[in-house]
């Protein structure tokens, strides 16, 4: 095993000498093998300014193993402990008392019920049809990613990398890890939006007996929950905004904006890597774990995602045997349900090691679950009926071949085949374009083939009435018949799913988008509509980021958006992208100004607020959460309190929402509503008694919340209508807003006269989530500032920006 760390020349050397000064150089040892044995990996890994790593490999094994040596060299921490998890392994290391967040989707569970959920859901025979379905490639840089990371590994553990992975490093956790790990982290990655919602439903669902005895299910209470209670409902830091743009919107070539939101915390964190194989180069983002771009661009074609409005599971309703409850009625015959007794080492307070077993039940659909939302019994086990979940991505093999292909594709419209052809893309709307190429969308995603017409008749009334008001599209069927079973269409790859002509797509030469709501408008001059409920919605109220998106879009083309020409440029897309606006204030400042504010004082909940500070920085503000932007924390305040109360749509606007204007509409804040006036006046209270100054910046009030170093970070949420995120888990009662979620992997695409992309951006957080590495914070203090990050892709552009070479083989 030879592994050299090469100081390069001049104007590198100096950065290099740094980077080692500051803990992140390599240890520079030599270990094992000899210039004549054959070697099973061999990769050359060059970082760029900000700890870009540039992969150059002659096959995937190798590309792999480099992948998971820097991976880990950067993030092993985080990492480790999310395999640890999926092992089924927290409650063993860490104790009883700790918990689990999935933090993109809400999640939270104790580690013992995280534990008994994955050890039952994340089976060998769970993975084993991913394992057996992937694609050589796949197979290869995946056994090379663990290779790789287990290196790293080794040495951190044998006293190399002096200072690195405190958080760690002794940790008795951090351990080697198994290629059916990874394995693992791709399901775990593909049931994100479905399963994987409901860790402690099915954690903790069992059959009554005298001990569990079950709650009665009450349908005027379950209408009666507020539907931003639900499971994958409500503001989730687990959106994204996308532009593709054709030769109709773009001054010279097709453009691709990226922005995902994602968390800043967990394995959820993009990482950004370029990889040079002889069959294919690629760049871009991945979740943490996975040797794939699965959001990239080259010489080719460019794409992104946002996660979809689609359903990814539905629920069962089953009529169980009066006699045994673990019994239920299909066709007329009595099925047994699949009984797994499962036991979970647990790490006692008094640091013995103990366990607990339970037993947990599947039926042919899937697992059993009990669902309780704000103490109200929704889907309860009881001697007539229980519930159990089918999950279209828990049988989805295809979710990683569909990366490594289209990391593969050779072309714009190689890669949009591929969209259809494998349909193995697990939760998110697609935009892709290419030098000289249109601009395409597609939410060509696996998604349960539930027609409405299936729902109408298999509908378990009366749940499915109550829950399809709070949920809407996400079915409960009737368990019992296999007329109820998921249909499958004839171009469909797999059983059970929508195949590609029953999903939306768009291919336009000016411009699409997707900023979370349905693919409804995803241009509003050609509505998408015909689909299954299923999927999305259709003439139904947008968000307001989402109108907010298309309004810059088509602002722009107007030339009415006060920035040179009327049509996008690289630099115009930038300022676009990052220029923080905040839509509400753009519909309801001034009416605010014109009413409350022509007032000394307004009646809030505890009774007169004096608004007349307030009501004079919102009259100087310039509607934006840039950092030097003034007032923003007011209006988000107040927002915040609109968004949160149960004032309806119809009394929060003088101007209905119309689908014949959906971009437009709603408008007109209705500043008659006693309950708006209320909002305000209590969001100025709010900061009165937080003592947090009406006149602070941004920058004095917004950091980064994920860093040592406080870091301004501008932007603003997503409920007040910014389409520039910075999410933060509460409001200003720490006096501060800390963003752990948000723009988080930023970039615009396009080409040059030859073809070579040209792409610029910044992964937020950085790359690294060591302290002590160079790349811990260097991207996000650009991003702060606004300084867009050349990326390097020519062989010209890495060797003048390389600061350290790693050369591995093993």
């Amino acid at each position: 095993m030879i592994h050299s760390h090469q100081i390069m020349k001049g104007a590198v050397l100096s950065a290099v000498v740094l980077l080692t000064a500051c803990g992140g150089g390599s240890s520079g040892s030599s270990s094992g093998g000899g210039q004549g044995e054959a070697k099973q990996y061999d990769v050359e890994v060059r970082r760029s300014e900000h700890g870009i790593p540039h992969i150059k490999a002659d096959n995937y094994a190798s590309m792999g193993y480099g992948y998971g040596y820097v991976h880990a060299q950067d993030n092993i921490c985080v990492l480790a402990e999310d395999l640890m998890t999926i092992r089924g392994e927290r409650a063993q290391y860490l104790g009883r008392d700790g918990s689990y967040t999935i933090i993109p989707n809400g999640s939270t569970a104790s580690n013992v019920d995280s534990d008994f959920f994955w050890r039952a859901v994340a089976t060998d025979e769970a993975i084993a049809p991913i394992k057996a379905n992937s694609d050589p490639e796949v197979v290869e840089a995946t056994r090379g990613f663990v290779a790789g990371y287990n290196r790293y590994l080794r040495e951190l553990k044998s006293g190399e990398h002096s200072g690195r992975h405190l958080a760690c490093r002794d940790a008795a956790w951090l351990t080697e890890i198994s290629v059916d790990d990874l394995y693992r982290r791709y399901f775990r990655l593909s049931i994100l939006a479905s399963s994987s919602v409901f860790v402690s439903e099915v954690a903790n669902a069992a059959p009554p007996s005298p001990d569990n005895l079950p709650l009665p299910i009450s349908i005027p209470a379950i209408s009666a929950l507020d539907p931003s209670e639900m499971p994958l409902a409500g503001e989730q830091p687990f959106a994204s905004n996308m532009y593709a743009l054709g030769a109709e919107a773009s001054t010279d070539e097709s453009m691709l904006l990226v922005n995902p939101h994602f968390p800043w915390e967990g394995t959820e964190r993009l990482y950004l890597a370029h990889m040079q194989l002889p069959d294919a180069e690629i760049m871009g983002a991945s979740l943490y774990g996975v040797p794939a771009a699965l959001i990239g661009f080259n010489q080719h074609v460019a794409w992104s995602h946002t996660v979809s409005t689609a359903y990814r599971f539905t629920f069962y309703e089953l009529t169980l045997n009066p006699a045994d409850p673990t019994q239920y009625f299909y066709e007329g015959e009595l099925r047994d349900m699949e009984a797994s007794e499962i036991t979970v080492p647990i790490l006692e307070g008094d640091g013995t090691l103990g366990s607990e077993t339970r037993t947990l039940y599947r039926s042919h659909f899937g697992p059993m679950l009990e669902l309780a939302v704000s103490g109200v019994p929704v889907l309860e086990w009881s001697p007539a009926k229980a519930y159990t979940l089918r999950d279209a991505n828990a049988e989805n093999n295809r979710l990683i071949n569909q990366f490594f292909r289209w990391n593969r594709a050779q072309s714009y419209e190689e890669f949009v085949d591929l969209h259809g052809s494998v349909l193995g893309v697990p939760w998110v709307n697609t935009t892709a374009t290419g030098p000289g190429k249109p601009a395409y969308y597609g939410d060509i995603t696996v998604v349960p083939n539930v027609p409405d017409s299936k729902v109408q008749s298999c509908g378990a009334q009366p749940l499915q009435t109550a829950l399809g008001a709070l949920l809407p599209g996400l079915p409960i069927l009737d368990g019992s018949r296999a007329a109820c079973e998921w249909d499958t269409d004839p171009d469909a790859p797999a059983p059970g799913i929508f195949g590609p002509a029953n999903l939306p797509s768009l291919e336009r030469n000016d411009w699409v988008h997707n900023c979370n709501d349905s693919y409804w408008l995803s241009n509003p001059a050609q509505p998408l509509t015909g689909f299954a409920a299923i999927i999305g919605d259709e003439g139904a109220e947008r968000t307001l980021r989402t109108r907010l998106c298309m309004l810059q879009v088509q602002r722009r083309l107007e030339g009415s958006d006060a920035l040179p020409g009327n049509r996008f440029t690289p630099d115009l897309l930038q300022t676009v992208a990052l220029d923080s606006a905040v839509y509400s204030a753009e519909l309801g400042r001034q009416a605010v100004l014109d009413s409350y504010c022509q007032l000394p004082t307004l009646l809030g909940s505890s009774g007169p607020v004096d608004i007349s500070q307030a009501c004079s920085v919102l009259s100087a503000w310039d509607g934006k959460n840039n950092l030097d932007s003034v007032g923003g924390h007011i209006w988000r305040e107040f927002w915040r309190g609109v968004n949160a109360s149960s004032i309806p749509a119809a009394l929060r606007w003088t101007t209905p929402f119309s689908a014949d204007d959906p971009v437009n509409t709603p408008r007109g804040l209705n500043v008659l509503n006693p309950d708006i006036a209320r909002a305000f006046a209590d969001a100025v209270q709010a900061l009165q008694s937080a003592g947090v100054s009406e006149t602070a910046a941004i920058r004095d009030i917004q950091r980064s919340g994920v860093h040592e170093q406080e870091i301004p970070i501008f932007g603003g949420e997503s409920f007040a209508g910014s389409f520039t995120i910075a999410g933060s888990e509460g409001d200003l009662q720490d006096g501060a807003y800390d963003v752990t979620y948000g723009n988080s992997y930023v970039q615009t695409v396009t080409w040059d006269a030859e073809g070579t992309p040209k792409a610029e951006g910044f992964i937020t957080y950085s790359q690294s989530t060591d302290p002590a590495s160079p790349y811990y914070q260097n991207m996000t203090e650009a991003y702060s500032a606004k300084n867009w990050i050349k990326f390097p892709w020519t062989e010209a552009e890495i060797a003048e920006k390389t600061v350290e070479v790693l050369r591995l083989s093993e």
